[in-house]
C-alpha cells in the first residue's frame, strides 16, 4: 500500500489575492444545503443522480472498499494491541472509515494532510507503514514517519491546532504558484476551539487551497453535540468566514468521496477553502481509556450499526457489479495478512534508553537538568547492580 509522492510541481510566485467580502445577496451560495448530501440509502440502494455531485467511478469505489476494509482490520488490531499493553492509548475511528479513507482519496498524493490524533486509520490508507503511524501511540516522543516525505503533518492531540497548521501551509503552497491542497481532519468538538475559527478566518481571508472536514461523529469524549452549538449544524459555521460549506452523510461512501471531490477541486482551482461536515458516529470509545456506557445507551450505538459505512458500500458495489464473492474475499485475506504482520512487528520490544529524557530540553542543559541527569544514571546503574547480584 506504500506510494512515493511524485514530485512537486514548482511555478512562479503568485501575487497576493485578498478575498472579496461576500454580500448579504452572495451568501446563499456560501450555505450548506438543508439536509446532509446523500447518494445512497442506508442498505446500499442508490439514491436518484445528482448533478452537483458526479457519482465516483466504480473502481475507484472498489479502492475504496479495499481500504476501508484494510483500514478496520487495523482498527480493530490496534485496539487489540492497547489491550495487550503493546500501545499507550489508541483512539479507534471504527464507524468512520468512509471519512477517513474518502478524506485521502479526494487527494492527489503531493497534496498535504493535518491529521488528529484519530486519523490513524487515514494515514495507513495514505500509504504509511502502520508501524511507523502508531510510534506515537506507543510512547515515542516523536511520529514514526517523515511528515515532509510522507506530506503528512503528525498527528495532532491539541484540539484544532492543525486547522491554523493547514491554512499557513496551504497559503505558503499557493504563495510560491504551486497547486497544492491541505486537508485538516477536525472532530466536531475541535469547531468550539478558538484555533479553529482562526485558522478558517485566516484561510478565507487569504484564499488559502484548505478543505475543513470536520468528522461530527457526536461526542466530543463524553460531551454531546446539543453543548457544543446551537446551529442547523456545524457547517453553518463556514458562512460567517465567507467560506462555502456542505454537509454529508459520513457514513455514506459515494457521497463522502464525491463531496470532497468537489471541495478538492474547488480549493485546487484558486477559489480558496471549502469546509465539509460530515454526519458520522464513533462506534467505539473515544480511547481505551474511555467508559462510553457513562453518556451513550446500547439502543443508540445499535441504530448506528445499521448504518454500516462498509456494508452500505459492498452492497452498492455488488450490485454494479465491480464486486463479488471471490474479490470479497480476497480483500478480506488481504487485510488479515495486513493485521497479522502488523501484530508480529508489534510485539517485539523496542530498545530505549532512559537517559535520553534529558536530551534536547535545551540547547545547553542548566545545572540542574546535568543534576537531574546524573540521578538517574546512578539509579539505573544501582538497579543493574542488584540485577547482577541476584
Amino acid at each position: 500500500m506504500t506510494t512515493t509522492p511524485p514530485a512537486v510541481r514548482r511555478a512562479s510566485p503568485r501575487k497576493r489575492r485578498p478575498a472579496t467580502p461576500a454580500t448579504p445577496d452572495q451568501s446563499a451560495g456560501l450555505l450548506p444545503q438543508a439536509e446532509p448530501v446523500r447518494l445512497l440509502n442506508p442498505d446500499g440502494t442508490p439514491l436518484p443522480a445528482r448533478a452537483d455531485y458526479p457519482e465516483p467511478p466504480g473502481e475507484a469505489l472498489r479502492e475504496m472498499y479495499r481500504r476501508m476494509i484494510v483500514g478496520r482490520r487495523f482498527d480493530a488490531q490496534a485496539t487489540a494491541l492497547t489491550k495487550q499493553g503493546r500501545l499507550a492509548v489508541y483512539p479507534s475511528s471504527r464507524g468512520q472509515e468512509a471519512c477517513q479513507v474518502g478524506g485521502v482519496l479526494a487527494l492527489r498524493d503531493d497534496d498535504w494532510v493535518f491529521p488528529t490524533y484519530r486519523e490513524s486509520m487515514a494515514l495507513t490508507a495514505r500509504g504509511i507503514d502502520p508501524v511507523e503511524v502508531l510510534t506515537l501511540l506507543r510512547g515515542d516522543w516523536h511520529c514514526g514517519y517523515d511528515p515532509a516525505a510522507r506530506r503528512t503533518a503528525p498527528q495532532c492531540t491539541p484540539l484544532a491546532t492543525q486547522c491554523v497548521h493547514a491554512a499557513g501551509l496551504a497559503y505558503g503552497e499557493s504563495y510560491q504558484g504551486r497547486d497544492t491542497v491541505a486537508l485538516a481532519f477536525i472532530g466536531d468538538g475541535a469547531t468550539s476551539e478558538g484555533d479553529f475559527h482562526e485558522g478558517v478566518n485566516f484561510a478565507a481571508v487569504f484564499k488559502a487551497p484548505v478543505v475543513f472536514f470536520v468528522q461530527n461523529n457526536k461526542y466530543a469524549i463524553s460531551v454531546p453535540l446539543s453543548r457544543q452549538t446551537a446551529a442547523p449544524s456545524l457547517a453553518y459555521k463556514g458562512v460567517g468566514y465567507g467560506v462555502p460549506s456542505e454537509q454529508v452523510d459520513g457514513n455514506d461512501p459515494v457521497a463522502v468521496l464525491a463531496v470532497l471531490t468537489r471541495a478538492v477541486a474547488h480549493a485546487r482551482a484558486g477559489h480558496g477553502p471549502f469546509l465539509v461536515e460530515a454526519h458520522t458516529y464513533r462506534m467505539e470509545p473515544h480511547t481505551n481509556a474511555d467508559d462510553a456506557t457513562r453518556y451513550r445507551d446500547a439502543d443508540e450505538v445499535e441504530a448506528w450499526r445499521d448504518r454500516d459505512p462498509v456494508a452500505r458500500l459492498e452492497t452498492y458495489l455488488r450490485g454494479l457489479g465491480v464486486l463479488d464473492d471471490a474479490a470479497v474475499a480476497e480483500i478480506a485475506e488481504e487485510a488479515e495478512a495486513y493485521a497479522a504482520a502488523l501484530r508480529e512487528r508489534m510485539n517485539s520490544q523496542p530498545t530505549v534508553d532512559p537517559l535520553s529524557l534529558f536530551d534536547h530540553v535545551y540547547a545547553e542543559p542548566t545545572p540542574q537538568l546535568v543534576e537531574q541527569r546524573a540521578q538517574v544514571r546512578a539509579e539505573l546503574v544501582a538497579a543493574g547492580d542488584e540485577q547482577g547480584d541476584a
